[in-house]
């Protein structure tokens, strides 16, 4: 757009024309540039909101909700008893206290992470099975998805408040602000490089500043989602993974302490947004 301006204004001072003239049409047309900016931005928050209306994500949410009360897996048993912070079976508000430390693990889990601790202990799964294909395809939506879908919702409206009460939740947050920021890879990047400081975009696609805490709720925000690019449902360790990916970074494991620490360091920066997902992503 600059490079556009100065040709534009070159041209005008080439013909003749006075320069305060050519400066002045220069100022309409960075005017004229943002507001056309600023309509396309409330156009598609417009459509994004309509689409809001009638949220597929929905659709997955009752899955889930179906997956926790059914008596299945090797101990034919339900995950409502399932301990995910707040006491054996409570759902209610305990997605938006995660990830946080679990004494029966000695660990600091997230949302994900628990739920199949909790498939593997109380239903029999076996966890290597379940890391086979964690991440949804145009074939197959994994019950880990469909399940922390149902877990979200039930958080809907309500205030993050991912706590920070011992040690181990502590260490958590500072290895997650390490690895927010550590730079490496074939192109030098870091999480940092794309969610460090406001006002930056990729094409279209604002990028919120993560370690801010006016837009670290938008690390948070609307996830899990289901992406209109492809039409599939996510969780946020689908979108750190492919993070690691973009970045050119090794792949971390399913659920691995990596992605936890690192969403512990996102959710307690996010701490006092009102949560609304799931949602719809681009």
């Amino acid at each position: 757009m600059k490079r556009a301006f100065i040709l534009g204004a070159a041209a005008l001072l080439a013909a003749g024309m006075p320069l305060q003239y050519v400066l002045a049409q220069s100022g309409k047309s960075a005017e004229n540039a943002a507001a056309a900016k600023s309509k396309q931005a409330a156009e598609f928050a417009q459509f994004h909101d309509e689409l809001e209306q009638d949220n597929p994500a929905e659709l997955f949410e009752m899955k889930g909700k179906e997956l926790w009360q059914a008596k299945r897996g090797p101990k034919h048993a339900s995950l409502e008893r399932c301990d995910l912070g707040l006491g054996p079976g409570v759902v209610k508000g305990a997605y938006v206290q995660l990830p946080r430390y679990f004494a029966d693990v000695g660990r600091v889990m997230d949302a994900e992470r628990r739920i199949v601790y909790c498939m593997v202990t109380l239903q029999g799964f076996k966890k290597a099975d379940l890391a086979k294909q964690p991440f949804s395809t145009p074939d197959r939506t994994p019950d880990p998805v469909s399940l922390v879908a149902y877990v979200a919702a039930k958080s809907r409206s309500v205030k993050s408040a991912t706590p920070q009460n011992n040690a181990q939740e502590r260490e958590a947050y500072a290895v997650g602000r390490e690895i927010f920021n550590y730079r490496a890879g074939p192109y030098d990047f870091s999480c940092a490089t794309c969610h460090g400081q406001m006002g930056k975009r990729i094409r279209r696609q604002d990028l919120p500043d993560l370690a801010s805490k006016q837009q670290a709720i938008n690390g948070y925000q609307g996830w899990p989602g289901y992406r209109l690019t492809g039409g599939l449902m996510h969780t946020l360790q689908w979108r750190m993974n492919d993070c690691f990916r973009q970045q050119r970074f090794p792949e971390p494991g399913y659920l691995s302490e990596t992605i936890t620490d690192l969403l512990t360091y996102l959710a307690v920066n996010a701490n006092g947004h009102v949560y609304t997902g799931p949602g719809i992503k681009r």
